[in-house]
């Protein structure tokens, strides 16, 4: 079995941004006595190849980290927290019907034919932009203003927990082509303008602009730094002249 679950050695809670099912939603309810902003219980359609799965397991569900609470054989069961509602949006109401991408956990001796994908979506985003043209579908999303320094041409991030290829950036907006196979094994076939999705930046684009941020906060320091020195020692000199310093000022 390539995907292991919750304790098998070598497991690492990362994912590849490879989707390995397109599932329907059965239900999606508030438990007794709980606040929908607070807590909400998802119950998935499980995909048949999902035969590894046990109570702890790590997946992936529209690019969102979510502990396995239980399952049956035809269903798959989470509850999602606070913190998961609060930045993808999600309600009873518009979950139900929906499809949702799923992709189990790596293990470390998997290969990684997508990027690191850690399952903790950044923001909501807005599809733009939909077109197909010559057997593909162009898409275009808007980024976020918090995520723009993180992303660039050619770099990579999760769409809905796909990991897609930014093929051009213009301002706020990244364009993504979608080839048939993406569209064939995903929800994104069924995007269309004005849709929102859930978008994580890719970890080492995430760790470059921390990084330049820091070295260029840090560099401003230094020259604020060096600038209120050297005021100083002009201004110390100016007050508290050396020995002599003012009788040769006025040769």
């Amino acid at each position: 079995m390539r995907r292991g679950h919750k304790g098998h050695k070598g497991r690492f809670f990362v994912f590849s941004g490879l989707v390995e099912a397109c599932v329907s939603v059965l239900d999606a309810e508030v438990p007794a006595g709980a606040d929908e902003a607070h807590l909400l219980r998802l119950i998935l359609e499980r995909p048949s190849t999902f035969v590894d799965v046990r109570s702890g397991d790590s997946i992936a569900c529209d690019g969102v980290c979510l502990t396995l609470e239980s399952f049956t054989e035809h269903s798959l069961q989470f509850a999602l927290a606070h913190e998961t509602l609060r930045i993808t949006g999600w309600t009873a109401l518009s979950l139900r019907g929906h499809r949702v991408n799923l992709e189990r956990s790596l293990r470390a001796s998997d290969r990684n034919h997508g990027h690191l994908v850690t399952g903790h979506v950044d923001a909501r985003a807005r599809v733009v932009d939909v077109r197909d043209a010559s057997g593909v579908r162009w898409m275009k999303i808007q980024v976020p203003s918090s995520l723009r320094s993180q992303v660039w041409p050619k770099g990579s991030w999760a769409v809905n927990g796909v990991s897609l290829t930014i093929n051009g950036v213009d301002g706020d907006e990244l364009e993504h082509c979608l080839i048939p196979e993406t569209l064939a094994r995903t929800n994104l076939a069924q995007l269309k303008t004005g849709d929102d999705v859930n978008v994580e930046v890719d970890q080492m684009a995430r760790a470059w602009a921390a990084m330049a941020t820091h070295s260029l906060e840090q560099r401003i320091e230094e020259i604020l730094e060096e600038r209120v020195a050297s005021k100083l020692a002009a201004e110390f000199a100016r007050l508290f002249p050396r020995p002599g310093e003012s009788d040769r000022n006025k040769v």
